[in-house]
């Protein structure tokens, strides 16, 4: 799956356990899906997974690991990643905004990015099958750029892996998860937190400035194909101005978690917040605590990688001091005692609990 910020990935035995141990689950929402990383872990151990992004990358990574199930587009997909993989390279708006104007890509694999996501778009396909070749490109695409993983800067100098060539793969689409078919939404987390239903629901929001949108424009602009104007030597797609997050303010967080946390149709909540976040611990735990008892998991983590790196100014050169490589990751968990009880020993990846 693509490199993402904020990305799950050490934390998801943790998530899993702690659903496993929950009594008489079969499905979870993922508010705030972002790659799927977590839906696709709950697909895999057989949950019924509802996803849902505001952004459409989300949307179409959920699509493709949520929604679709490999018995139902396999073949389909592989005939059609065979024949993507033998087009030439035609240059268009991605290779001239994001390999020529800026320097994410490479241009002979922008030029492929661009032929690719030209035919997928001529063919007119049903909306899981199309994801999975989006998804197949952005993943290619991912492992060809010359960024640290956010699409706020790139690097000076080419990345080695972006010498590589572009190279198509089917994603790794499960089968059906045995407690029914997942889906993907496309919306703001309130309106998918009054209208989803599910036993468990997961809840990743955004924590502090760090604008998603922002960070993966090429991506949406990828899934979209919408050519947006774009500012900056970033190349952002205008509309990073004007689409805010309230998640991403410190003056509306509070209020937007607090909304969803009441508006969610799931008996518990599962919430992942970091301390680098806007709300600290004790304050999550007073708004959770409106939803029954509380516990709390905490792991500790190592920062995203450009954190590790530091700050660079426009010339290249290191500026300013790492303030920190670690931090804490938090797992809340709240509903009934009765129903929650038993995760309270859950101390998986070093995690101390505390309740």
């Amino acid at each position: 799956m693509i490199k993402y910020i904020g990305s799950k990935r050490t934390l998801i035995p943790a998530i899993v356990g702690i659903i496993d141990e929950l009594p008489d689950v079969r499905s979870v929402i993922d508010l705030f899906s972002g790659t799927s990383r977590v839906g696709h872990a709950l697909k895999k151990r057989g949950y019924q997974v509802f996803a849902n992004d505001h952004n459409a990358y989300a949307a179409a990574l959920a699509r493709c690991y949520i929604q679709a199930d490999r018995n139902d587009i396999e073949r389909d997909a592989m005939l059609l990643i065979d024949e993507l993989r033998s087009l030439r390279g035609t240059p268009g708006y991605f290779t001239e905004q994001y390999c020529t104007l800026a320097r994410y890509i490479q241009p002979k694999n922008g030029e492929r990015i661009d032929a690719i996501r030209d035919a997928i778009a001529a063919k007119s396909l049903g909306p899981e099958l199309e994801a999975v070749l989006l998804v197949s490109l952005m993943e290619a695409a991912d492992r060809v750029d010359s960024t640290t993983g956010l699409q706020m800067a790139y690097l000076k100098s080419w990345a080695p892996r972006s010498h590589n060539d572009l190279e198509l793969r089917m994603p790794d689409v499960l089968p059906r998860a045995r407690c029914g078919k997942g889906q993907a939404h496309h919306g703001e987390a309130i309106d998918a937190a009054r209208t989803l239903t599910a036993d468990v629901a997961y809840l990743d929001p955004p924590y502090n400035q760090h604008s998603y949108l922002g960070n993966y424009h090429i991506w949406e602009t990828l899934v979209r194909w919408d050519r947006p104007e774009v500012y900056g030597v970033a190349r952002k797609r205008i509309d990073c101005k004007t689409r805010r997050s309230p998640f991403n303010s410190k003056q509306a967080i509070h209020q937007a978690l607090a909304d969803v946390a009441q508006a969610i149709q799931a008996p518990i909540l599962i919430v992942s917040f970091s301390d680098e976040g806007y709300i600290t611990r004790d304050a999550l735990e007073e708004m959770l605590a409106t939803r029954g008892s509380v516990i709390t998991l905490e792991h500790d983590c190592k920062r995203y990688v450009g954190a590790q790196i530091g700050i660079h100014n426009p010339a290249g050169e290191k500026v300013g001091t790492i303030s920190h490589l670690r931090n804490r990751e938090y797992l809340f968990v709240a509903g009934p005692a009765d129903r929650i009880e038993r995760i309270s020993h859950i101390s998986h990846c070093g995690a101390a609990a505390h309740t």
